[in-house]
Order: C-alpha cells, then structure tokens, then sequence
C-alpha cells in the first residue's frame, strides 16, 4: 500500500503547479555549483554507571568529507554527492568499548572494538523544476527516518528519495531505502535494515504557524506515524513564544513481536513544549507522556543485526524530553523545565549555555509498575567566530541520569560526559 502511495505522489509532484521559481531553470552547471567539504572531529563519551556494571568510555578522530555537484543545465539537471569516512580510534579498547548508546566502534565477539574505520558512499541526482530525484547511499533528515550523526561517524542509507518543493511552503518527501550503513561500522549493509518506506511533508501555513505528517513502513518491524505543529506568538521584537507539538504512532509487526519476545505491539508518544524567549534567555517547559501496550514503549534506531532494534536512524525522536534519557518507557509521563542562555550578549558571541531537568514517571516494566527516573543535563558551546579557526565548535556535555529500582529493566543510573570538537573546512 505504501508503496502506491508513493508512486501517487511522485506523481502529484511532478504536476504540481509551479508557485515558485525554477531552481532548475536557474542551474550553472555540474562544476559552478559544486563544493567539497571536510569535517574533522574528535569525539569523546563517558559513561559511569551506578549499578555496578562497568564503565564505558570512547574517544576517537574522524574526518568527514563530503562532495556535492551542482546540476548540469536543461529541462533535467543531473548531479551527484558523494561522501568519504575515516575514524581512527584513540581509547575505548577491550573492556570500555561496547554500551549500545555510544557505539563509536562496533564491538566484536572477543571483546575488542575496530582499530579504525573507513567507507564511503555516492549517490546520483536528477532535478525537473523544484523536485530532485536522489539514488544511492544518503543521510537522510526526516521525522520518520533521521540519519545519527551525534556520535564519532554518521549512520547512512541506501535507496531512493524524492524531495519536492514545487509550491512555496510546502515541502514533500517520498522514498524507499533498502540498506543502512552503522556508524561504528563498514560496508553499506551493516546495520541489517530490510527495507524502509517513507511518505509525508510539512507546510507553512503562515508566518507563524508549521505542521507536518510523516508515515513510514520498516519491513516486518513496524509502521509509524508522525505529527507535528508549531507556533510563534511574537510579543516583541525580542520577545516570543513558541510552542511544539510533536507525536509519534507505532505498532509493531506480528512477526516481529513473536521472534523477538516483546509485549504488546502499539505504543502513542506525544510532547508539548512552551519556549519563551527574551534577549538572550529562554525558557522552557515541556510535557512528555507515552501510552499503549508495547513494553518497548516508543521503539526506534538501533539496529536490526545484532541489538533486535528497529533500524530507522538514531536521531528518529523528535520529541522535547530526549537528552541522555528518551523519557520513552511504557506509560512514561515526563516533565521539563529548561533554560538557555545566548553569552553574546554579554560581548562573547558565539558562547551557549544550556540546561535541562526532567523527571519521569509511571513507567511499567514487565516486573513493576510505578517506576521513575530524573535527569540533570548541562551543555556549553562555544563556536569560534573569526579568524583561521573560525566555525570550529566546542561542545561540553554531561547528564546526571537517576533511575529508581522499579526501573532498571527499562534504564540504568550514571553520570555521562561528553566532548566534542567539530571543525568545519570549506574545501570550495
């Protein structure tokens, strides 16, 4: 059915009246248009736990280059992207090396992680007017299926995307993808994904007011369904208020349930966050509930090879109470209260400050009911703004996550720490 879905709005793209100017019209060719850029990244996670299991600890080098062509003139343009992976391991050997949430470098069966990685991807391009045509390894950024690319390597996809912007406002994504490359891994298919159907888009109704629909289809895992909207209510020219709804639908495959021992098969997770802005300050509060029968609660990411997940990308969570926690239990209830602070204000541009509590409730595992868990997340960040390193980016990251004994199946207590130095080099 998805996949006649698709086939329609592909359709329903390419016949879409023309409210916009013609990007393709407006082409200077493969080579004008094209860039290459590289990022270098050195990346640290650590873990303490407080249950008694051992530490977890990976430190890493990595350089992401990526090339992307302009479009060749005519009615259809044709380009391509391309992308090139290297990851050298620093720390994080036998012993340290293997908690499923870091996963900067696979595991193997003695024990040991990968010395380093290496991989690369391409992908060919075709554009008619505002709707491009995209085959081949990708990283694609949809509520629905949203590429990792918050740890050492980036997590990719193989497959067809169609991304149309025909009318102004409105965007619309149609895809199948067949294959997905781990991020602490080589090859194309090492994450074990059958296939993924993707099918939604988002509007803006007006200045102030946004929404979104997604669906996608993982073969013999799940089918999930996305809803957003979000609105600023300006006060002033330095005062606003946004609130944003996001929700989340999904019910497990029989199969799927069956071979891998879950309970229940349907689980409904929504959030609501208010930001108030002011000059350099935000605030947030924020309200987090999953329902349903699925003691996976919310199931999403992972992968399918060898962790019994759901394979449709590690960043597939856009909800408000996501930090070091998803806040995603069954029948979870979660509160936040943030604060962000902008330092240029305060003559440092470029310095960020960021501060989190959240605190659940109401988790059900399969030997209690009544669970809680509460954490604390700090985060400074600072992006250098002139001068030979300019764009390089710090980011100092650490959550105090405390889980009660009711809920250990679901999570575990710690304090995590994590540094992270992003410098961004423009090739041409």
């Amino acid at each position: 059915m998805l996949n006649k879905r698709i086939s329609l709005i592909t359709l329903g793209m390419l016949s879409a009246t023309q409210a916009m100017a013609n990007d393709q019209a407006e082409s200077k060719g493969f080579v004008e248009d094209s860039s290459l850029k590289v990022l270098l990244r050195n990346a640290y996670i650590n873990r303490d736990y407080k249950d008694g299991r051992p530490d977890k600890a990976e430190w890493g080098q990595a350089a992401i280059g990526t090339f992307s062509s302009g479009f060749t003139q005519g009615t259809v343009g044709v380009g391509v992207d391309a992308f090139g992976l290297y990851a050298l391991r620093l720390d994080g050997g036998k012993g340290r090396t293997g908690a499923q949430g870091i996963d900067f470098f696979k595991q193997e069966n003695d024990g040991s992680a990968n010395h380093d990685i290496a991989k690369g991807g391409a992908a060919v391009k075709f554009r008619f007017s505002n709707t491009v045509l995209t085959y081949g390894d990708q990283m694609p950024a949809l509520p629905v299926l949203s590429y990792d690319n918050v740890r050492l390597l980036p997590e990719s996809y193989t497959g067809t995307l169609i991304t149309s912007r025909e009318i102004k406002g409105l965007e619309l994504n149609a895809g199948r993808f067949t294959a997905e490359s781990r991020k602490s891994d080589e090859g194309r298919d090492s994450g074990g994904l059958k296939s993924i159907n993707v099918l939604g888009g988002s509007y803006q109704f007006t200045e102030r007011f946004k929404g979104a629909l997604y669906a996608s289809d993982v073969e013999d895992v799940l089918k999930k369904q996305y809803v957003n909207a979000n609105y600023v209510i300006p006060f002033n020219k330095d005062q606003s208020l946004t609130l944003d709804f996001n929700g989340y639908r999904t019910k497990l495959d029989n199969s799927y349930v069956r071979e891998n021992g879950v309970t229940g098969d349907d689980n409904k997770i929504w959030s609501l966050a208010a930001t108030f802005a002011t000059g350099p300050h935000s605030f947030t509060v924020a309200h987090q509930r999953s329902t349903g029968d699925s003691n996976l609660g919310y199931a999403y990411g992972g992968y399918q090879k060898d962790q019994g997940r759901v394979g449709d990308g590690g960043n597939t969570i856009y909800l408000a109470n996501s930090y070091w926690s998803d806040f995603n239990a069954e029948d979870e209830r979660s509160w936040q209260l943030g604060y962000g602070l902008d330092f240029s204000a305060f003559g440092v541009p470029g310095l960020s400050y960021n501060f989190a509590y959240v605190r659940g409730d109401n988790i059900t595992t399969s030997t209690s009911e009544g669970g809680t868990e509460r954490e604390i997340f700090n985060q400074f960040k600072y992006v250098v703004q002139s001068g030979p390193a300019k764009d390089l980016s710090v980011k100092l990251r650490s959550s105090i996550l405390r889980v009660s004994q009711k809920s250990s199946e679901y999570n575990v207590s710690g304090n995590e720490v994590r540094v992270f130095v992003d410098y961004p080099i423009n090739i041409f």
